[in-house]
């Protein structure tokens, strides 16, 4: 069941794109660039227009690797779902949840750290064989509207090394900052049980403070705050921050597309 019970194109809604801070001479610019990689880069490239929730391009490596249909890729903007089409049907759902449930993830964060990620899904796709191979796909935002917010995502998908029988949806996601990775396909853990004070340290590292920063706002030491969250990193079962918002807002102790701080204790 998807998260909320929200689409993916209502969730790019909530982001409240407006066409003043969208420069479409800027896409023609970057179209033009991806005609020419395709080229050289074997790699099948997609970008979704999140402002008109519809593919904006695809490359015509789909047609290459996979056997879709020629036209269709070169026309993509004007067929729907069509690549969807593609993706086993056991997958199609558990990937929009994916995608659904790191929107939110990426959606609370601080607007300036929201672009730093690239999630990678590994599912199944059709090709003109009729036969379901696996592919790895990156996802990761090309360009920003004049505000900050993601406007167009680049997409790089490719035939999987490993083509073993397995099922399901893999994903991970890649902090392109500081190599930071977390996977939201682990097995969900017990709600963990953190106190006052840790919970509001949590809150803090959702809003992007550092421990100088959290410690002044509480009115504590760096120490005593380096102690909480230790303690809420093993508590939670993970090894940094970002796994700490991730783990936080599975089991809802953080808020989704909020970062409000519960009062001082």
């Amino acid at each position: 069941m998807k998260p909320d019970n929200i689409t993916r194109e209502e969730l790019w809604a909530r982001q409240n794109l407006s066409a003043t801070g969208i420069d479409y001479a800027v896409w023609e610019r970057d179209k033009t660039m991806l005609l020419q990689m395709a080229k050289i880069n074997r790699t099948c490239t997609f970008v979704v227009d999140v402002y008109k929730c519809r593919y904006a391009f695809a490359s015509s490596n789909f047609s290459d690797l996979l056997g879709y249909d020629n036209h269709k890729i070169a026309t993509l903007e004007k067929q729907g779902d069509y690549l969807e089409s593609r993706i086993h049907p056991d997958d199609r759902q558990q990937l929009e949840a994916f995608q659904i449930r790191l929107g939110e993830f990426i959606y609370s964060l601080p607007a300036a750290e929201r672009n730093n990620y690239c999630n990678i899904y590994s599912f199944r796709v059709r090709n003109i064989r009729q036969q379901y191979v696996r592919v790895i796909s990156k996802h990761q935002v090309m360009e920003q509207d004049a505000t900050g917010k993601a406007w167009l995502i680049l997409g790089n998908m490719d035939i999987s090394p490993n083509q073993e029988e397995t099922n399901g949806v893999d994903c991970t996601v890649l902090n392109l900052r500081n190599g930071e990775m977390f996977s939201p396909s682990l097995p969900a853990c017990q709600q963990p049980v953190l106190t006052p004070r840790e919970t509001e340290i949590l809150h803090l590292i959702q809003e992007g403070l550092l421990s100088k920063e959290i410690a002044h706002k509480l009115c504590i030491s760096i120490h005593t705050v380096n102690i909480h969250r230790q303690n809420l990193l093993h508590k939670l079962g993970v090894q940094n921050s970002i796994e700490a918002i991730n783990a936080g807002l599975e089991s809802g102790l953080l808020n989704r597309f909020t970062a409000s701080t519960p009062p001082h204790r």
